[in-house]
């Protein structure tokens, strides 16, 4: 990439620092898309040796791309780094795959292959892990609203752990334990006060929001849980938000949990300390994350200071990576409607590309202004580049897929557009906004693709409609 020039256009300048203009706006950043990306001789953007043209005439667009090495090669890692992290002091990890950030059947098989444990938080969730045959043992059930049903079925199939949210939820699992039998293990959720360098709906560890106990208020709860023979305590949890670089923010919250940790040992035992994650991924080329080799040392590292400070033991440790599993792998194909010069004052213009999908298949940038990038998928171009704004189909001015871009200026209708990094949170958040049937996920491995989770139809819309259905039935 070269550095942006010093006396830039018009249209340049209306860009954000960040963006750099490129030297090539056909050019694979490798850190934000999978490791199999590539594009054939005649320009072609492939994925897993498949080409984008080849997915779009098979499974047609708005298409989410999986590549399935990439998730496992990514759960291999973080899995490896934190044993490697931990080895040295004489404690167990356990990783979990944080559910929410994509789920279905095939996505638990390959991540629980390689090793990690999943956390769900509603009974969707949960079903969706069991129908894929994840051992219950190995599930962790979060969430700040559990209802009696969804508790019930937890412990029905015998699942690992369940963190506790709230007083109302601890003395309703009791009672559902106590009715059931058995006895279940529980930890406390406790936030840290640890703001983490994120968006604020992202950031989940400040005192004014609606997860978990203070510090002040956890050890009440974990005396109220000792003293219920249906409830096993074993460890607390935080968790100080998602998409973060670095070390500083859990090494401060880690501080403040082995504390209390330290503080819970004179009544019982604690042998599990779940330090959350939500470690933050590349979307464009100005994002810098932190490597999982030197996250696992770093807050491990931590945590093992502040328990040789106390004279304690180290804990068994436990982590939730959250997108850094799926996020990367991920890659959304679009194709382009339209393209249109809009004026921005009396020099500039910023080019509008609108794609067949947008806010209903990616939320993010709606939700939290989320930044990614893109590129023509079924070509290369030498036309200069130019700012672009990929827009959505859907009747909002937020409707905003790449906010700030370079293109080929020659993009136009009929291009294949690639948006990469979108393995985490798109599916997930997916909605049928303006009655937009949700798209199909294929997973590619080995130059084979294969429909992972099928895509909606409008009679699939309409199917729930039951004023449509009577009608369709009277005629």
């Amino acid at each position: 990439m070269v550095p942006p020039v010093s006396a830039p256009t018009p249209d340049q300048a209306l860009a954000p620092a960040w963006l750099d203009l490129p030297a090539d706006a056909n050019e694979l950043a490798p850190q934000i898309w999978p490791a199999s990306t590539d594009r054939d001789e005649h320009g072609m953007l492939r994925l897993s040796g498949i080409s984008a043209a080849r997915l779009q005439e098979q499974f047609g667009t708005p298409l989410y791309v999986l590549d399935e090495d990439d998730v496992r090669a990514h759960a291999r890692r973080t899995l490896a780094a934190f044993r490697t992290a931990i080895a040295p002091h004489g404690a167990d990890v356990r990783v979990y795959y944080a559910g929410k950030a994509f789920l279905c059947t095939e996505v638990v098989r390959w991540v629980t292959d390689e090793g990690l444990a999943v956390d769900v938080c509603t009974e969707g969730e949960l079903a969706v892990a069991i129908a894929a045959g994840a051992d219950p043992s190995r599930l962790g059930f979060h969430g700040s609203n559990k209802s009696v049903r969804e508790l019930e079925r937890a412990v029905e199939v015998g699942i690992g752990s369940i963190v506790l949210d709230s007083p109302i939820e601890l003395e309703r699992l009791a009672a559902i334990v106590a009715r059931r039998g058995g006895v279940q293990d529980v930890l406390v959720r406790v936030n840290s006060g640890v703001h983490a360098e994120t968006h604020d709906f992202l950031a989940t560890a400040h005192e004014d929001q609606k997860f978990g106990f203070t510090l002040q208020d956890a050890p009440d709860a974990v005396a109220r849980i000792r003293s219920l023979p249906g409830l096993r305590f074993v460890g607390l949890h935080c968790h100080i938000g998602s998409q973060i670089f670095g070390t500083a923010g859990f090494q401060e919250s880690a501080a403040r949990l082995v504390e209390l940790h330290a503080e819970l040992l004179e009544g019982g035992d604690v042998p599990v300390l779940n330090l959350g994650g939500g470690f933050g991924i590349a979307y464009t080329n100005a994002d810098d994350p932190t490597p999982i080799e030197d996250l696992a040392a770093g807050i491990v590292d931590a945590v093992a200071r502040e328990c040789e400070v106390r004279g304690i033991g180290l804990p068994h440790l436990a982590f939730e990576p959250g997108r850094a599993i799926v996020g990367q792998a991920g890659v959304t194909l679009y194709e382009v409607g339209t393209t249109k010069e809009v004026h921005v004052g009396e020099e500039a213009t910023r080019l509008y590309v609108s794609v067949d999908g947008g806010m209903s298949d990616n939320a993010r940038p709606a939700l939290y202004g989320a930044q990614f990038s893109a590129r023509i998928a079924s070509r290369t171009s030498d036309a200069e580049p130019a700012l672009v704004r990929v827009v959505g189909r859907h009747c909002e001015s937020g409707d905003i897929v790449v906010d700030h871009e370079y293109l080929p200026g020659d993009v136009a209708p009929g291009d294949l557009l690639a948006v990469p990094a979108t393995g985490a949170y798109c599916f997930s958040l997916a909605s049928n906004y303006n009655y937009v049937p949700r798209p199909p996920v294929v997973a590619v491995r080995g130059g084979q693709a294969r429909l992972i989770v099928r895509g909606e139809s409008i009679d699939d819309l309409l199917a729930r409609d039951l004023g449509a259905a009577e009608t369709e039935g009277n005629k």
